[in-house]
């Protein structure tokens, strides 16, 4: 490619980008700083009796950067695509239906027949794809570990979808609370299924001929 070509490509970006940054400041000039909008706070367990009054566009991204693998670009396609106002969904799943990253409900006598994602918003399910591929290559983070589960029994596109999925929800909580992303580990599996797996494995041994008795060993001193 000659180098004049791509000089024209790299100002038609700068272009383009100044623009971008412009619109997205015009987004946030008419809400007053902290109009609306509570501080931030660690997600808790439970849903919300109400959803909290939409944050202003940067308030929605500055929350969305304090999730792993999601870039300010990111964060900001998201809100620009789903909005900041999330009672118009009115739950979690229906958002990511909205989103494409969906999983169909097509079943038959309790058996599913199709895993087909919905259709939706393309751009936004393009967005959360990206975010998805990012989001599984970080690595000790709970998406990772989704990842890692899935891909083995559904494949690797699925298993990326389910991760876009999980991002959508997430979305959704996040903007409905103004809580800021609470990580939940690589092990979150592990401890979930935690004596599900204790008790499997021991009925294993014990059916091998052989006698269980487990401690737990204590956690080492600080």
């Amino acid at each position: 490619m000659p180098v004049a070509h791509i000089d024209c490509l790299d100002e038609h970006i700068d272009a383009l980008t100044q623009a971008l940054e412009a619109s997205l400041k015009a987004l946030s000039v008419d809400v007053p700083p902290g109009a609306g909008q509570t501080p931030l706070r660690t997600s808790q367990s439970g849903a919300p009796s109400t959803v909290s009054p939409p944050l202003p566009f940067t308030g929605a991204v500055e929350l969305w950067d304090t999730m792993p693998g999601v870039a300010q670009r990111g964060a900001e396609g998201i809100v620009a695509e789903s909005g900041t106002e999330m009672s118009r969904f009115e739950t979690a799943p229906r958002l990511a239906a909205g989103a494409g990253v969906a999983p169909g409900n097509d079943e038959s006598a309790g058996k599913q027949r199709s895993g087909k994602t919905r259709k939706g918003n393309r751009p936004l399910r393009a967005i959360l794809t990206q975010l998805a591929h990012a989001a599984v290559r970080t690595k000790d983070t709970y998406r990772s570990a989704l990842y890692q589960r899935l891909a083995v029994r559904r494949g690797k596109k699925r298993a990326i979808i389910a991760v876009a999925h999980s991002i959508m929800r997430s979305v959704f909580h996040m903007l409905s609370r103004h809580e800021v992303y609470r990580e939940l580990g690589a092990n979150y599996f592990d401890e979930r299924r935690r004596q599900f797996t204790v008790d499997r494995l021991t009925r294993r041994i014990e059916h091998l001929g052989y006698h269980v008795h487990l401690e737990p060993v204590a956690a080492p001193a600080a």
